[in-house]
């Protein structure tokens, strides 16, 4: 038997219309109101309850020329206003600079200090978080200069303003002393450097020096041998000049015994001697001729006593004008007084040549220990942390303006639930009572039958 029931359809829930959901959420106003209220009370409470945090801020500018004009005048470390800032910044931005900092300052991040943390973890909570450094964007070229920002963000109870200034002031102070210490190394290694130079110059000056006093004592000794040689040929050849004159004495000598020739005469007076001329003896003659007369014509007195003379001679040396000569030479000689005025000197370091820059050099370099760089400004601090007029968070009509609204499409949403949960059970009540009743009739008809 075939039933003539059928379910009724049901519209899609896409065909309700705009405004039927509208008066139907319209309907449930009043819990739309009640969340909303709710969600605002809370994000309220949340608001007016959390913990403030405050921000503060501080930049940096170049220092002006005037002020690194003493270091860069130096001419040992060049340093202009802009690497200047840059360092500044390096080292603002530096781990080790902030550490030491927390360190040195630990009773202004008491409030940063939680239990069970260790220092180190503590600051790194407030190193990652809190502090930022800002700097100004590289495709922006509109700036007018150069600068360096630092933010810190801290919550209430922390002197927020000294922090951030004092750490401004220590990271510069930290800069200055690192390019203090840069400045002493290269001061030292510049004087080092220069050191080695006049060491090398007074090693070259020696070596110099003990070659012009061999090159002196050399040239004399040669010069000393030679005179020498030169004596000791010349008394060679006197003396042998003397045995030769001995000789021919010794041979006049015999020849004029022979001739019988006791005074010294001539050939011509020779000759009328023997031929017995009585002229007489006081008539003297000149005889000349381009002959050499022989040496017996003077005569066995003269010769002999010439040859006796030179017999009995103990040196030749006077016979030889050279000799002396030679003599006072080997005495000069003697002594160089160049080598000896070399071998005198006693402050060597005034005839060192070329090295009269490099003291010079050496007197400037060590001035500038005299370098004040104590004051000296690295950058300009254009503005200091100022005491925040109100916290950057929370921020409270953000907050509540956020409420008001998540509140509103809470509840939207609660009672759009509600209504379709309502509509959902009624539309299965209105399916399911006609097909009770169907049920029913059916029954009742089956029991009435005969």
């Amino acid at each position: 038997m075939s039933s003539n029931f059928r379910i009724p359809s049901t519209p899609p829930y896409s065909e309700i219309g705009i405004v039927t959901i509208f008066h139907a959420v319209w309907q449930q106003k009043a819990l739309v109101l009640f969340v909303t209220i709710g969600v605002i009370v809370a994000t309220a409470v949340y608001a007016f309850t959390a913990a403030p945090e405050y921000q503060v801020s501080s930049v940096l500018r170049p220092a002006a020329i005037n002020e690194l004009d003493e270091l860069n005048r130096s001419e040992v470390y060049q340093l202009p206003p802009g690497d200047a800032l840059i360092k500044v910044g390096a080292s603002l931005e530096s781990y080790e600079t902030r550490l030491n900092f927390f360190r040195a300052n630990q009773a202004l991040f008491k409030p940063f200090e939680r239990p069970g943390r260790t220092l180190e973890q503590s600051f790194d909570v407030f190193n990652r978080d809190s502090l930022k450094l800002v700097l100004p964007d590289p495709k922006k070229s509109d700036s007018l200069s150069a600068y360096i920002g630092l933010e810190l963000k801290y919550p209430e109870g922390i002197d927020g303003v000294s922090l951030l200034n004092k750490f401004v002031n220590y990271a510069i102070a930290a800069e200055r002393k690192q390019i203090a210490a840069d400045l002493r190394v290269i001061v030292r290694n510049r004087l080092i450097e220069l050191e080695g130079k006049i060491d090398a110059a007074r090693s070259s000056y020696k070596t110099g020096k003990d070659a012009r006093i061999a090159t002196l004592q050399e040239v004399d000794n040669i010069k000393r041998a030679q005179l020498q040689d030169e004596l000791k040929a010349l008394r060679q050849q006197i003396e042998t000049g003397r045995q030769d004159r001995i000789a021919q004495l010794g041979e006049a000598i015999a020849i004029a015994k022979t001739l019988g020739i006791e005074k010294p005469t001539t050939p011509s007076a020779l000759g009328e001697k023997a031929a017995g001329s009585g002229e007489s003896n006081s008539v003297m003659r000149t005889e000349i001729n381009n002959q050499q007369t022989p040496l017996y014509f003077i005569g066995v007195e003269a010769l002999s006593a010439e040859r006796t003379a030179l017999l009995q001679r103990k040196s030749n040396d006077f016979t030889e004008g050279r000799i002396a000569q030679i003599a006072r030479e080997l005495q000069l000689l003697q002594s160089n007084r160049e080598v000896e005025m070399l071998k005198q000197r006693q402050n060597e370091d005034l005839f060192l040549s070329g090295v009269e820059p490099l003291r010079a050099e050496i007197v400037r370099l060590k001035n500038l220990g005299n370098l004040d760089i104590s004051n000296m400004k690295l950058a300009t601090i254009d503005r200091k942390a100022l005491e925040p007029l109100r916290p950057v968070h929370p921020k409270k009509i953000l907050i509540l303006a956020i409420g008001v609204l998540v509140g509103g499409i809470l509840g939207v949403l609660a009672a759009l639930v509600r209504i379709f949960f309502v509509t959902g059970r009624r539309s299965t009540q209105q399916e399911l009572i006609p097909l009770l009743s169907n049920a029913v009739g059916k029954q009742l008809r089956e029991k009435t039958k005969p």
